[in-house]
């Protein structure tokens, strides 16, 4: 059994443990990797120790670590408190027995995942964490929240749920006041407009750089796949070496060919965020002969989409603004949603769109039928549900659709 990372006391580490988890191996070997050793691939291979090891040493310089449990929460505030800001959901399926204990089989695995890593205390970012951050997102988490808050520091933001009503953006103003002034107060700090400006401009900065490395999948043979382009990612933002290493990867593949194969179907993945341990589905779609050029969810393009405005005479505004706007199906209308999977097809020129619906998640369940509608209606272009959790047991059943999706979008081109 391995090591946790960065564990100078060589603890052996539990099943599930983050510093653990099932993951690419360096860019020498990993099928994932592509790119010279030492590359950005590869150091984005090791992003949970990576982590780990940023974590610590700021841990140890007097930085607080808070937990995020959804992309509303604007990292920026956290980072202008001299604090560390850390994502915990959690992507094991060995996390969910655990948390069965307590919670219905039948709930998110995403949400059962997470507080199972509460429950046996394999998270170190959730050990090391101060704070957590919630938002009253779904039923399911608000639920989990209250059951984890029984025994950890928690502050539930409240998301507005209607977009549209005239008082949504006031109250969601209100709501990151508030979390401003807790901070301060918890930590003893002042979080003054100028620390949030510097910290909108590293978002900013971060964003612009994911977004170069998602635009080279526009092209027509993409110098990556959607797993390496997922994998381009980090629990923690705004951290220094990230940044010069997503640098580095627009100008490796900005003047690299695509190495897959001749003719893989151009993807749209839409639905559920793919949690880091849990991208069993993408790699089912690229290894049966598709390539995800584009992905809108929450670890995909979603969050990266808009930039904070850097000159807003009031910072707060215009972090609410950034991010209320984010178009998640627990808005209601979430008619931004259907928006951006619109201009995402102009974009990225997907043949079909696969949607992705961890079970019991009630929101994206139902609008799985406006998107199916969307794509069969407006973009004339064939679409699949897949509905499962972290288990690996229904791989071999949802390979075979995704081979018969594949087949329909051949059979639909040479008919065209």
């Amino acid at each position: 059994m391995g090591k946790c990372c960065g564990n100078k006391e060589n603890k052996e580490i539990k099943p599930g443990d983050p510093c653990n988890p099932p993951q690419p191996q360096c860019a020498s070997e990993s099928k994932h990797s592509s790119g010279p050793v030492n590359g950005p691939l590869e150091w984005f291979g090791k992003m949970i120790q990576n982590c780990y090891e940023y974590a610590t040493q700021a841990r140890a310089k007097g930085s607080h670590i808070v937990g995020i449990m959804c992309e509303y929460t604007p990292r920026e505030l956290i980072m202008a408190a001299d604090a560390v800001p850390v994502c915990l959901c959690g992507g094991s399926a060995e996390m969910i027995p655990p948390a069965e204990e307590h919670l219905p089989a039948n709930l998110c695995p995403l949400i059962k995942s997470t507080y199972g890593y509460h429950l046996k205390k394999a998270n170190p970012f959730l050990e090391m964490a101060e704070l957590i951050v919630a938002e009253t997102t779904c039923d399911g988490k608000k639920k989990m929240y209250e059951l984890m808050g029984r025994e950890r520091q928690m502050h539930i933001l409240e998301l507005p749920q209607k977009p549209n009503d005239d008082d949504a953006m006031a109250h969601w103003i209100s709501q990151l006041r508030i979390f401003r002034a807790k901070m301060e107060e918890l930590f003893g700090v002042e979080i003054t407009d100028d620390k949030i400006r510097q910290a909108i401009r590293t978002m900013n900065r971060e964003r612009r750089l994911r977004r170069e490395l998602a635009g080279l999948m526009k092209l027509q043979s993409p110098p990556l796949t959607g797993r390496q382009l997922l994998d381009f990612k980090s629990s923690i933002s705004g951290i220094c070496e990230d940044l010069s290493q997503y640098e580095k990867a627009v100008e490796l593949y900005q003047n690299q060919k695509s190495s897959g194969n001749n003719s893989p179907v151009r993807v749209l993945l839409t639905g559920v965020p793919l949690a880091h341990g849990a991208e069993r589905v993408l790699d089912i779609i690229e290894s049966h002969g598709g390539l995800v050029v584009c992905s809108d969810n929450c670890t995909g393009l979603k969050p990266i989409l808009e930039d904070v405005d850097e000159r807003a005479g009031d910072p707060m505004i215009a972090l609410a603004e950034k991010y209320f706007h984010l178009p998640c199906s627990v808005m209601t209308k979430n008619d931004r949603r259907m928006e951006v999977l619109c201009e995402m097809a102009e974009e990225y020129r997907p043949e079909c769109i696969i949607e992705l619906i961890w079970q019991a998640c009630i929101t994206y369940d139902v609008e799985s039928h406006l998107v199916k509608n969307l794509a069969r209606e407006k973009l004339g272009i064939p679409y699949l549900r897949i509905e499962t959790d972290y288990s690996p047991s229904d791989s071999a059943r949802i390979a075979l659709r995704v081979e018969a999706l594949f087949e329909t979008v051949r059979e639909h081109s040479k008919n065209r």
